[in-house]
């Protein structure tokens, strides 16, 4: 199980100080052109591989946060869908979203500036869907309907019986 090392308790390299400064000066210059306060790197043997900035109102994607559009700048730099090996560093602690991508990703370690409580006093509050995920679907401020299973488990069969298929 994975658990949060305190800053006071862990010896940051200098190259950890390095990433972490790009990933903030990115979240700082994104403002200056329309992007949220957010920036990430990603960094595989001491490379950098990719950046991403929050794009989500320049772009209308609400899908475009930091994490997220560095993940699929450095999967499509490496011509993967796997980030193995790769650290992330976040100028914030990653959104419910982004730290979902990022286990998917399969990244080694993330890092990150400010935490969720910060990102919450400046109203980037995530807390709510972290609540709607514990209610029971019936509970939730967006209606969620079962409908159509057998038919939707066609596609379920056929990629189970597929002899060739990528696990991931």
């Amino acid at each position: 199980m994975s658990k949060k090392i305190l800053a006071e308790s862990y010896d940051f390299t200098a190259d950890d100080r390095r990433f972490m400064q790009m990933a903030i000066d990115l979240s700082v210059a994104n403002i200056d052109t329309g992007g949220g306060p957010f920036g990430a790197v990603v960094v595989r043997d001491g490379k950098v591989i990719a950046t991403g900035a929050n794009r989500v109102v320049p772009n209308n994607d609400p899908t475009a946060h930091a994490e997220v559009s560095a993940i699929r700048a450095a999967c499509s730099a490496l011509g993967t869908f796997q980030l193995d090996g790769c650290t992330v560093y976040s100028s914030c602690e990653p959104c419910p979203m982004c730290l979902s991508a990022l286990y998917w990703a399969g990244v080694e370690r993330i890092y990150y500036g400010n935490t969720k409580a910060d990102a919450k006093d400046i109203s980037f509050d995530d807390s709510f869907i972290y609540d709607q995920l514990d209610l029971d679907y019936d509970q939730r401020s967006i209606e969620c309907h079962h409908i159509m299973h057998d038919e939707a488990l066609v596609a379920f069969r056929k990629w189970e019986e597929k002899e060739d298929k990528v696990r991931y």
